[in-house]
């Protein structure tokens, strides 16, 4: 099939030369008046054989030189060629622009191909700096996670340990105010009866020495008062561990009886109201309310400086609520809490007491306006109240 082929192609370049000749004859017998016509149906025909400019030239070379065998008048020779020429140039230029439009197409081609290589070869690289930070990515948000499951677990052991910890401070609360008690009972059945029997016994000895020396009865009298003293003393100490009146009468009578003695003892005026409701609370939920108000009226004579104190006892739904308000210098309650000083313990004491039955405690202060210490604790499940 190749060389059919080629035998085709020479049959072609053949014929072409043929006419070629003939009209490149015809054009010089016409001189100036010569048509271009003829040229460019060769120029067509060469195309469309697919005959290069190399094969043209080489198609008017032997056509010149047939041309030049016939005609042997040297002057006449050399006319002839550069009409010759002429034709062929006519023939051959736009073939060859053509040529050097295509030649110059190709090179934008292969600029563009090129241009389009650098670009893939860009796209590439950044498609594999892509896939090597989503990659990157990926393993820092599996770390993420990781952290994160970490982070979760650790707070979940906060929160247990802290749990714990307020279970504990609850108990040890508990097991205060139940030592408080036994303790306030044991001072007032055992001591306070005791000293109740020696004043009666130095009584008696004064009534009975008056017939004798006057410094025996001075002696028993001022027995008399050191016990009478102690007694005072001893009522004292037993109503801050805890007064029997709370166990035995309730919160309001408890409260009247410290508030009565606090505004003798300070001079400060005090004003109290109360429901009756907050009986229906059971006795560890009065003994709270009892302990933030004690405490609250402590903090107020040791650094208030005030001279007038409400404390209020209201009902809500579902709870009660308690106010104790006094008209003194005020504090930051932030530093209060988190400082060094005697309130702040006083302060989270209150706040533990309230919040070991699920109460909510809450401490307002500003300048001019005094300090507010509120508690407010739900009844239970049962329906009280």
């Amino acid at each position: 099939m190749n060389s059919g082929f080629a035998m085709t192609n020479s049959n072609k370049t053949n014929d072409l030369s043929h006419r070629y000749l003939r009209a490149l004859r015809k054009h010089l017998e016409q001189g100036p008046r010569a048509s271009v016509r003829p040229a460019e149906r060769l120029r067509h025909q060469a195309l469309s054989a697919g005959v290069g400019t190399l094969a043209l030239a080489r198609i008017h070379e032997r056509a010149v030189k047939a041309l030049q065998a016939t005609n042997h008048s040297t002057g006449r020779g050399l006319k002839m060629v550069r009409q010759a020429d002429d034709f062929f140039v006519r023939t051959l230029a736009p073939i060859e622009k053509r040529r050097r439009a295509a030649v110059a197409s190709d090179g934008h081609l292969n600029r563009m191909n090129v241009a389009l290589s650098l670009r893939s070869a860009a796209l590439a690289a950044a498609n594999r700096r892509l896939k090597q930070e989503i990659v990157r990515r990926q393993v820092v948000e599996k770390a993420l996670k990781r952290s994160e499951r970490h982070y979760n677990q650790l707070l979940e052991q906060s929160r247990l340990m802290q749990e714990q910890l307020r279970r504990l401070s609850h108990r040890i609360l508990s097991a205060q105010e139940k030592e408080r008690r036994d303790i306030s009972r044991d001072l007032h059945d055992e001591v306070g009866q005791s000293l109740t029997g020696i004043n009666l016994t130095l009584a008696t000895l004064k009534r009975e020495s008056a017939i004798n020396t006057r410094d025996i009865g001075r002696r028993i009298a001022t027995a008399e008062r050191l016990v009478e003293k102690s007694l005072k003393a001893l009522r004292r100490f037993v109503r801050e561990l805890r007064p029997p009146i709370l166990d035995d009468l309730g919160l309001i009578p408890a409260l009247h009886s410290h508030l009565k003695e606090f505004a003798r003892r300070t001079q400060v005026r005090i004003r109290f109201k109360a429901v009756a409701a907050v009986e229906q609370f059971d006795n560890e939920k009065r003994t709270v309310l009892y302990r933030v108000a004690q405490e609250a009226l402590t903090n107020i004579a040791k650094h208030a400086q005030a001279t007038r104190v409400s404390v209020s006892i209201t009902s809500l739904p579902g709870a009660i609520r308690m106010e104790i308000h006094d008209n003194g210098k005020s504090f930051q309650i932030q530093r209060a809490f988190f400082g060094k000083r005697r309130m702040r313990f006083g302060l989270l004491g209150m706040r533990e007491r309230v919040e070991m039955v699920r109460g909510i405690f809450a401490v307002e202060s500003a300048r001019g306006k005094g300090t507010t210490v509120r508690a407010e604790i739900p009844f239970n499940h049962e329906g009280q109240g």
